[in-house]
């Protein structure tokens, strides 16, 4: 299939959050909470509780399978390499 082609139906397909490493869409939680593993580059990654960016303070919502990488306030990713 050539890149510019969409999938059949014409549907965009997501395959998950982005890697901040690779910037493929290959990012995976692991089986320990807060913790992400790409699957593309192998790199790991925290989902930190403060702004690496901006600072600003967060909730983590650990357990959850679709926690939110990205900061509320300046957008950019809560993930820091392990």
């Amino acid at each position: 299939m050539e890149p510019e082609q969409k999938p059949p139906g014409g549907a965009d397909v997501n395959l998950g959050p982005l890697c901040p490493h690779c910037s493929e869409p290959w990012l995976r939680p692991t089986n320990l909470p807060g913790r992400y593993r790409c699957v593309s580059c192998l790199h790991r990654f925290e989902l930190a509780s403060v702004c690496p960016n901006c600072g600003e303070h967060s909730t983590i919502v650990r357990m959850s399978s679709t926690a939110i990488v990205k900061c509320n306030n300046c957008g950019d990713s809560m993930l820091q390499p392990i």
